[in-house]
């Protein structure tokens, strides 16, 4: 389990209501996989992500010693995008890259977010499609999203990462009530 494709997976069926996510969807005409793909059936929409959880180091690619953000992931949406054109031309498509800490400032030599602006510009150059960033703060408030889902709802939710937060936020909810008892003082 990437905990990544399943955050990513949870928001796009139950925020966005896709009735199907793929992770790891191999494409049958190029080498390699696409993260994690959600189809919105009725509206006719497809959603294709990539996701890079690197917490300590950030957003971070590297090929041969020296940082390959830009042709790692240039190379990825490249891929992603090729794959829509051929498999869901009649559909709405939104590309996504979901990572929770990129860093640098437009200033350093190693800018992880000067890399994101370059393959988001890079991108839309070349294919005319937008890259949605759901970085740092942007992450924070879909994880946010899925987290008031989960705490309004009362069934078991069937994604690992949704039950997980239903769990924290029903604790939450009880341990606050407890507080406000004299019951469980005496434990």
């Amino acid at each position: 389990m990437n905990i990544g494709e399943e955050i990513v997976s949870a928001y796009l069926r139950y925020i966005k209501h896709c009735e199907f996510t793929q992770q790891n969807l191999y494409t049958p005409d190029v080498q390699g996989e696409i993260d994690v793909v959600g189809i919105h059936l009725e509206k006719k929409i497809i959603y294709i992500c990539e996701v890079a959880i690197h917490l300590t180091t950030g957003l971070q690619y590297v090929k041969e010693k020296r940082p390959n953000n830009v042709g790692k992931l240039l190379e990825k949406f490249s891929k992603d995008i090729e794959y829509a054109k051929k498999y869901f031309k009649d559909y709405e498509q939104y590309f996504m890259l979901w990572s929770p800490v990129v860093k640098g400032s437009q200033k350093a030599r190693h800018s992880q977010i000067k890399d994101v602006r370059i393959i988001k510009t890079k991108i839309k150059e070349k294919y005319g499609k937008e890259i949605e960033l759901i970085i740092n703060k942007e992450f924070d408030k879909k994880l946010n999203e899925l987290r008031n889902y989960a705490r309004d709802r009362t069934e078991e939710l069937k994604s690992s990462v949704l039950r997980f937060m239903q769990v924290e936020e029903y604790l939450k909810k009880h341990i606050d009530k407890l507080n406000k008892t004299t019951l469980d003082k005496n434990l």
